[in-house]
Order: structure tokens, then sequence, then C-alpha cells
């Protein structure tokens, strides 16, 4: 709900564009088949100031009325519209600005390799977003609940995960607090 910025982070500029709008463009300039942009806070206003950019056939929005229950309904809404049609699903978060359709793709390419059903990048030994879930992991992150997303699934799954070596590290870079855009420049 954006309670550090005071208003909707997704619609805070970075250089020429939303903060949301970086995100968007990676994804649907990648391989993803289907991207479900789920808005809660604020979805209307966003939606108005995002108007030009999400008319795009394989978007789709998806409100979440339930967001004050936390980042677990936002997880669940994505999953909700999707878990029929797709054997996995990959979850991106909003305020990654850095994130690449390079990485995204990279990502993919060798979940669709392995026979893992998780998959998250690293850097450096360290993990960050987006992740990728197979159709065997979509009853656990159902179950998920509050203000957190599918991290303890991956824990609690540590030999069913593929873990990806990506290039930049700033792609790891998201926006939580206003502190946070002095690394976005």
């Amino acid at each position: 709900m954006s309670r550090r910025f005071g208003h909707p982070k997704q619609l805070i500029k970075l250089q020429d564009k939303h903060l949301l709008e970086w995100v968007l463009e990676a994804s649907l300039a990648s391989r993803l088949a289907k991207i479900v942009l789920v808005l809660g806070h604020a979805h209307q206003q966003i939606r108005l100031a995002l108007d030009t950019e999400i008319e795009r056939p394989r978007l789709q929005i998806v409100i979440n009325r339930r967001y004050s229950e936390g980042q677990s309904r936002s997880l669940q809404a994505g999953l909700k519209t999707v878990h029929k049609s797709f054997d996995s699903v990959m979850f991106l978060l909003g305020d990654q600005p850095r994130l690449q359709p390079g990485t995204i793709d990279l990502l993919l390419a060798h979940f669709w390799k392995s026979n893992k059903n998780i998959c998250v990048p690293v850097q450096g030994g360290v993990r960050g977003n987006p992740t990728i879930f197979s159709r065997t992991m979509y009853g656990e992150l159902m179950a998920i609940r509050g203000d957190i997303g599918a991290r303890h699934v991956i824990a609690e799954n540590p030999d069913q995960v593929l873990a990806v070596e990506t290039g930049d590290p700033t792609e790891f870079i998201d926006i939580d607090s206003p502190a946070d855009l002095l690394k976005f420049d």
C-alpha cells in the first residue's frame, strides 16, 4: 500500500517512466506467454496513469480486492488467473526497475530444461527475484498467508530449487523506500 511513500509507489517517476512501467516493459519484451498484472491499492489511479501502456494482447489486469491482507493475496490472485492454463508461473515484482528481458528469458530457458519445480536467480550467492514455480507447487503457493511472498516455499523445498546465476547485480535492486530511489541512478 506504499505506506513509506505516502502515494502509490508504482507511479513514482524514474527517469521518464513510472516504476511499474520498467517491469512491464521488461516482461512484455520477454518470452513470457502471458503477463498478469495484479493491482490492489489505488488500482484505479494506477490504471489511469498507465492506460496507454496496458493495452497489449498478452497482458491481463487482475484486481486484488484483498490487498490489505498482504503480498500473499496478490501472488494468489495472479496464480488463480493462470493455474488452469499454465504448467508453471513466474512471479515478478513491480518494483525492480533494472530487471531485463534477457534475465527473464535466461531463467525460463534454464527452468524449461531442468526437472526442478522452482527456479531462482542468484548473483554472487544471493537469491533474488523473479522466481518460477511449476504446477506441483501451486498448492503450497495458495496456502501462503500474510504479507509475505513465496520465500518459505523455496526454503522448505531445497531439493526442488534450480539456482541460475545471472549477470547484473543491479537487477535485484527493488524500490521499497524513498532512499532506494538513490540506487536507481
